[in-house]
């Protein structure tokens, strides 16, 4: 075939691109097209007169199909790691180490230390709300201390990817919160300091959501009496009051979690969440309109 007669002949050109000399033929029409004209298909490929044919005669569920599978796809980095419970510990453990300074470790220590009586401007002539959480961050030894970041280090390695970083800070905070109020309503003049509320909040989701998944259990409601009924035994200078506080409001964090897994009960969960953290809030008025009930 000589150059001329190659011209010639449309087919050896996109017949969209006249100009445009391709090889490639639609798999379908087996017309000719140029690299812009083509679209890949299952085999070969699909010139755009096809293509929108072949879009036309697709049922609703190829469509959603094609939508669902074909879309870019973000790539979730989790690694696993319990950074949460990793950072919890570092703040924790630089708290108590600013608090060994002497000349600013009892500044410290008395800035952030739980005493009920600080919430209440009438009572004292302070409000200083945030004691309410920065009382889990002050310990009275080495011992207590250890113990406390200890459990927290053996708990939050299992919980945290389990129920992911923004979760389990929220059930560390709001257990910390239950026991300060629990601290407020049972025994309202002590000052407290340690985050055996949270510790405790954590034992308490553990228990439920090794329950939800099937686990056996009993050797974490072994550990978890033990240690309740340490905090009655007079003479270790322990708050039950906390510990108590925190286990019922882990508890029922934990039913939230279970309860409201779903993507689309998100929004739930997180209303749930926000209840809870106002309920304990609103328990905190208890002093100031029943006074009685808390002071004696």
């Amino acid at each position: 075939m000589t150059t001329d007669d190659f011209r010639r002949n449309r087919d050896n050109f996109c017949y969209r691109h006249p100009d445009r000399q391709s090889f490639v033929l639609c798999q379908r029409c087996l017309r000719t097209i140029c690299p812009e004209c083509q679209t890949q298909g299952a085999v070969g490929v699909v010139c755009p007169e096809c293509l929108r044919e072949q879009q036309q005669a697709q049922s609703p569920a190829q469509r959603k199909a094609e939508r669902r599978w074909s879309r870019p796809r973000a790539v979730i980095v989790n690694d696993g790691r319990p950074i949460v419970t990793y950072t919890i510990i570092g703040i924790t453990a630089f708290a108590y180490l600013l608090g060994l300074i002497p000349g600013v470790g009892d500044a410290v220590k008395q800035a952030l230390l739980f005493w009920a009586p600080l919430l209440y401007p009438n009572l004292s002539g302070s409000f200083e709300p945030w004691r309410l959480l920065t009382g889990a961050l002050v310990h009275s030894s080495f011992w207590h201390i250890g113990l406390n970041m200890l459990a927290l280090w053996m708990i939050g390695r299992s919980l945290e990817p389990l129920l992911g970083r923004w979760r389990f800070i929220t059930l560390y905070a709001l257990s910390t919160l239950g026991g300060s109020v629990a601290v407020t309503l049972l025994s309202f003049g002590t000052p407290v300091v340690g985050a055996s509320g949270a510790i405790f909040g954590l034992f308490g989701a553990l228990l439920i959501i090794g329950r939800h998944l099937g686990a056996n259990i009993a050797g974490i409601a072994i550990v978890l009496g033990i240690n309740l009924v340490i905090g009655f035994i007079p003479g270790f200078n322990v708050s039950w009051q906390a510990h108590i506080g925190g286990l019922v409001v882990g508890l029922l964090v934990a039913f939230i979690f279970t309860r409201t897994r779903a993507a689309r009960q998100r929004t739930l969960q997180i209303w749930l969440l926000v209840a809870v953290g106002a309920g304990l809030i609103a328990v905190l008025f208890v002093p100031v309109f029943a006074p009685a009930l808390v002071l004696g």
